[in-house]
C-alpha cells in the first residue's frame, strides 16, 4: 500500500482529518444526545471531544515518529505476532464501520431521493472503490474540493436548522456518563487509523496535532447539527431533517461524498492493518474486499444503532492505547523484538473486563477514562516489580 511512498504535507493531513469528521455517524451520535438538553448535550460533545482527541493526538504520534502504521506500532507494546490480534480486532472494526457507514448512508439518501437504499448502497460502495484506486498520494485535489463543497453545504444546512425552528424538550433516558462514552468512542475508533496517516507525513507530530484538532473541530460541529436537529425538529432522521431544511439536491451532496470521505479511510486502514498480518496481502486489494464485505453487511444485516458497536470500540481499543502511552511516553520501553508480550496482553484483558463492568454500574465518570487510568498505573507497577525483582535476584 502507499503508506511510505510519499509524504503529505500538513494540508492533506488536515483535509484527510476533516473528510473523517464530516460524516453522518458523527450526526447520529449527536441525536442520541438529545435526551440531556442542548447545553448538557453540548458540554458532553466539547469535553468528550477533548479527551478522545487528546488520546488521537498521542496514537498519532507514537507512530509517526517512528514512520510505523497504526499496526505496526502496536509491535511496540504487544511484540510481533501479539500485534496481530489488534490488527485483527481493527480489521473486523473497520469492515463493521464500513458496513454502517454505507448502511446509514444509503438509508439517508434514500429519504432525499427514492431510488432504492439498495441501489444507493451499492453507489456508495462504488465510490469508495474509486477513492481507494485513487489512491492517498493522488486525492489532494478530490480532497480539496470535495471537502470545501460539503463544508460550505454543511454550513448552510446548520442555519437553516437552527433558524427556523424552536427549541422543544426531547424524551427519553440518558445519563452524562453514557453520553461521554459514546462521544469519547468517536474519536477513540480513529485511533487504530491515524498512525497509518501520520506515518507518511512530512512532520509526524504537527500532522498528529493537526489531524487530532482538524478532526475534533469538525466531529463537534457534526455532533452539535445532530444534537441540535433532533431537539428543534423533534425527529433523528437524517433524511428528514435535511428534506425539512429545503436542501434538497445539496443535501443528497452532503449525505453521499461525506459517507464516502469517512469510510474510505474506514476501507483504506483495513487495508494496512492485513498487511500487518499477512504482508504479502495486497493493502489496496484487501481494503476493496473490506468495502464490498461492508457493502454485503449494509445489504443484509440490520444496522440502524451503532451505539453497542461504539462502547466495543472503548473496550477494546482504551486500555490497548493505554498500554501504549505508558510504554511509549512514560517506561520508554520497545518489545518489538518479542514475539508475544504476555504481560501486556493480560493487562490489556484486565483493562477490557474492566471497561465492560464499569458500563454496568452507575458510575459518573463513564467507562474510558478510569479504565485508561487504572491500566496505565498497572501497566507501571508490573513494569516496576519486574525490574525490581530482576535487580534482587542479580
Amino acid at each position: 500500500m502507499e503508506v511510505l511512498q510519499r509524504q503529505t504535507n500538513l494540508t492533506e493531513n488536515g483535509l484527510i482529518w476533516c473528510g473523517a469528521g464530516i460524516s453522518i455517524a458523527e450526526i447520529l451520535t449527536g441525536t442520541y444526545l438529545a435526551p440531556l438538553g442542548l447545553w448538557k448535550g453540548l458540554a458532553v460533545i466539547i469535553v468528550g471531544h477533548i479527551i478522545g482527541c487528546l488520546l488521537l493526538f498521542l496514537s498519532g504520534v507514537i507512530g509517526g515518529q517512528r514512520r510505523l502504521s497504526a499496526m505496526n506500532a502496536a509491535k511496540i507494546s504487544f511484540g510481533q505476532q501479539g500485534s496481530k490480534f489488534f490488527a485483527l480486532l481493527n480489521v473486523l472494526q473497520l469492515v463493521g464501520w464500513t458496513g454502517i457507514m454505507i448502511y446509514d448512508g444509503a438509508v439517508a439518501v434514500n429519504g432525499i431521493w427514492h431510488f432504492g437504499q439498495a441501489i444507493w448502497a451499492v453507489v456508495i460502495g462504488i465510490l469508495i472503490v474509486v477513492w481507494l484506486l485513487v489512491g492517498i498520494r493522488h486525492l489532494r485535489y478530490f480532497n480539496i474540493v470535495t471537502i470545501s463543497i460539503l463544508l460550505i453545504l454543511t454550513a448552510i444546512l446548520c442555519g437553516v436548522i437552527f433558524a427556523h425552528h424552536q427549541v422543544s424538550p426531547a424524551s427519553g433516558h440518558f445519563t452524562w456518563a453514557q453520553g461521554m462514552e459514546l462521544v469519547i468512542a468517536m474519536p477513540l475508533s480513529w485511533l487504530p487509523l491515524i498512525s497509518d496517516y501520520t506515518s507518511a507525513a512530512q512532520r509526524p507530530v504537527a500532522a498528529s496535532g493537526v489531524g487530532a484538532l482538524v478532526y475534533g473541530l469538525t466531529s463537534c460541529w457534526m455532533a452539535f447539527i445532530g444534537l441540535g436537529a433532533a431537539l428543534l425538529t423533534n425527529d433523528i432522521n437524517i433524511a428528514t431533517i435535511i428534506l425539512r431544511a429545503g436542501l434538497g439536491s445539496a443535501g443528497l451532496i452532503i449525505v453521499v461524498f461525506s459517507t464516502v470521505t469517512t469510510t474510505f479511510m474506514d476501507a483504506y486502514s483495513a487495508g494496512v492493518s492485513a498487511e500487518t498480518i499477512v504482508p504479502r496481502w495486497s493493502g489496496t486489494a484487501t481494503a476493496i474486499v473490506a468495502t464490498v464485505l461492508g457493502t454485503i453487511g449494509a445489504l443484509t444485516l440490520p444496522m440502524d444503532n451503532f451505539s453497542n458497536f461504539l462502547y466495543l470500540i472503548g473496550s477494546v481499543f482504551a486500555p490497548m492505547i493505554a498500554i501504549q502511552i505508558t510504554d511509549c511516553f512514560i517506561l520508554h520501553v520497545d518489545r518489538h523484538q518479542q514475539s508475544y508480550s504476555w504481560r501486556n496482553l493480560i493487562i490489556w484483558l484486565v483493562g477490557f473486563a474492566l471497561y465492560r463492568w464499569l458500563m454496568t454500574i452507575s458510575w459518573p465518570l463513564g467507562s474510558t477514562l478510569p479504565t485508561i487510568a487504572a491500566v496505565i498505573v498497572l501497566t507501571w507497577l508490573v513494569a516496576w516489580f519486574s525490574k525490581r525483582g530482576r535487580v534482587e535476584r542479580a
